[in-house]
């Protein structure tokens, strides 16, 4: 195998490609990239048996082959090299030749064909969602999935709820929730749930002059295709929670805020809380204004935001990283936080329209 290529294209191409290489696998093929060179282009594939990427680019091929390269040895080598084109060259026992202007790697390939099949799509629902849209979308739910580790599978992924006028994103890992609305019209009624890490991984690849990324949604599996990049992902199995079914329809108590103000003040709070002080926030409401508080064995800390609040008064316990995600993701200063008491979810709603909402399980407060 024998081609040259631009150097600034290969790179680029093998870090995004990176995102779907395993780390520490059983199987050492899968931190690799697979690329293939024939004439039409360098076909590079990247697979860790739970999501692929591809991505074709123009080379000038002398020798038509195909080989495994690891991932990160690859990137490494093209990141330190400062010629404009590196060429490859393969002999039959795999030693590549990596050579960019007066620098040349010798390295060790693995077999082609060792690399896993990765899956394909049949009979598939077609659609196409505004890069921008999918990019803010997501940005203000993914944060309320749960690790990829979790016990449950379906609560890692982002549940797309999609009907012929509108589409919502959610996301929730058994303490929080995240709904982000968007009135846009992709003329389907679908539903299905994709990882979150996926979707996030994707959005990142989205360049400035994308204007658009396609979804085909089949039976098992989930492609997406947006410059010039092909993801697959399996679809998440299982019942998703009925999110409409757990949203209050009234509420006890209403505070107006502004979202970075409130950012502000839970950061000071929590320079006192860390992983191994993990200590409630208390917060405090009044008429007049939410005091938030918290004692951990570093210290004290306690602030005071002043604003317009309707209803009871009573006092909550907060996890302080729950509500600054929520506040962060917040696309407007002005929202409105909702209470039901002390034991009931707090929801963060705009002070106008209904783009997002945001539901925080309560905490336990001891004794003082």
């Amino acid at each position: 195998m024998r081609f040259l290529v631009s150097r600034e294209k290969l790179c680029e191409a093998v870090t995004n490609l990176s995102r779907a290489v395993a780390t520490k696998a059983t199987f050492p093929v899968l931190e690799g990239i697979h690329m293939t060179a024939t004439k039409d282009g360098l076909k590079m594939m990247a697979y860790n048996l739970e999501v692929g990427m591809t991505k074709t680019i123009d080379i000038t091929c002398a020798e038509e082959g195909s080989i495994v390269f690891k991932a990160k040895l690859l990137g490494d080598i093209l990141r330190s090299l400062s010629g404009e084109t590196v060429s490859f060259e393969v002999n039959d026992r795999l030693v590549c030749k990596i050579k960019s202007e007066s620098t040349m790697f010798d390295i060790m390939g693995m077999p082609a064909e060792d690399f896993p099949e990765m899956p394909t799509i049949d009979d598939c629902e077609r659609i196409i969602f505004p890069c921008e849209t999918l990019k803010s979308m997501v940005r203000q739910t993914v944060f309320a999935c749960a690790a990829a580790d979790a016990q449950k599978p379906i609560l890692t992924g982002l549940l797309f709820d999609i009907a012929e006028d509108s589409v919502k994103i959610v996301g929730v890992d058994g303490f929080r929730l995240a709904v982000r609305k968007e009135n846009i019209r992709l003329g389907k009624n679908i539903s299905f749930v994709v990882s979150a890490k996926t979707i996030a991984e994707a959005v990142k690849i989205i360049g400035d002059n994308d204007e658009n990324i396609e979804f085909f949604i089949g039976r098992r599996h989930i492609a997406l295709e947006v410059g010039g990049y092909s993801i697959i992902s399996r679809k998440i199995e299982g019942e998703f929670i009925n999110y409409k079914k757990i949203m209050p329809s009234s509420y006890a108590t209403t505070a107006v805020a502004n979202s970075r103000e409130l950012v502000s003040i839970i950061e000071r709070i929590s320079l006192i809380i860390n992983d191994q002080i993990k200590t409630t926030m208390r917060c405090k409401i009044t008429n007049e204004d939410i005091t938030f508080s918290c004692a951990t064995a570093v210290g004290k800390v306690t602030d005071v935001y002043k604003t317009e609040i309707t209803g009871d008064e009573f006092e909550i316990g907060i996890n302080n990283r729950f509500l600054t995600d929520a506040l962060r993701a917040c696309e407007t200063d002005d929202i409105t936080v909702n209470f039901n008491g002390p034991f009931s979810s707090i929801i963060i709603l705009p002070k106008e329209g209904d783009d997002f909402i945001y539901m925080l399980m309560p905490m336990r407060l001891k004794a003082e």
